[in-house]
C-alpha cells in the first residue's frame, strides 16, 4: 500500500490455522476479486468506501493497523462460475467467476480503496485452484510478501 497516509503494510493471519481443516490461502489480485464479488447477487455487496460513514473507515483503519495487537484474519472467500452475460455465455461458451465473502468484505474493500495491489484469502481446497484462476496475483506479487510468524513471548 504504497499511498496510503497511515500505514504501508497489513498483517493477516489464517481464519482455519489448525491442521486438517481442508482450507488453503490464494494470492489474489484486489481488482480481479472485487470484480468477481460485485456480480454476488446476494445482495451483500458493499458500497464503494468513498460512500461509508467516517466512523466505519476510522475503525477499519485502525483495526488494519499493523500497530493493534490484535492481528485481522484475512478475508475468507467462496468462488463459482456462472454463465457470463452475452450470446457466448448464452450458448454456454464463457463463463464468469463470482466471488462471496464469508468474512472480510470490508477489510478486502478498504485495502483495495487504500492502494493494495493483493493480499491473501482463505478458501475450501477445493475452490483454491478457481480462484488462483479466476483472480490470482501474478507471480512477481509473492516476491513483494513477507511472510512473518508469530512467537510467544516467555516461552519454555
Amino acid at each position: 500500500m504504497h499511498h496510503h497516509p497511515w500505514y504501508d503494510h497489513v498483517c493477516l493471519q489464517r481464519v482455519f490455522d489448525a491442521d486438517g481443516t481442508r482450507h488453503q490461502v490464494v494470492l489474489v489480485d484486489v481488482r480481479k476479486l472485487l470484480a468477481c464479488a460485485d456480480r454476488d447477487n446476494t445482495d451483500y455487496v458493499l458500497k464503494p468506501v468513498a460512500e461509508w460513514h467516517s466512523g466505519k473507515v476510522r475503525g477499519i483503519r485502525e483495526f488494519l493497523d499493523p500497530e493493534n495487537p490484535r492481528i485481522p484474519q484475512m478475508p475468507y472467500v467462496t468462488i463459482s462460475t456462472r454463465r457470463a452475460p452475452g450470446l457466448l455465455g448464452w450458448l454456454g461458451l464463457e463463463r464468469e467467476g463470482v466471488v462471496a465473502f464469508r468474512n472480510g468484505q470490508h477489510r478486502a474493500r478498504y485495502l483495495a480503496d487504500a492502494g493494495a495491489r493483493w493480499f491473501p484469502v482463505e478458501v475450501h481446497e477445493r475452490e483454491a485452484a478457481l480462484l488462483r484462476e479466476i483472480c490470482g496475483a501474478a507471480d512477481d506479487a509473492r516476491t513483494a510478501l513477507r511472510p512473518t510468524t508469530l512467537t510467544s513471548e516467555g516461552g519454555d
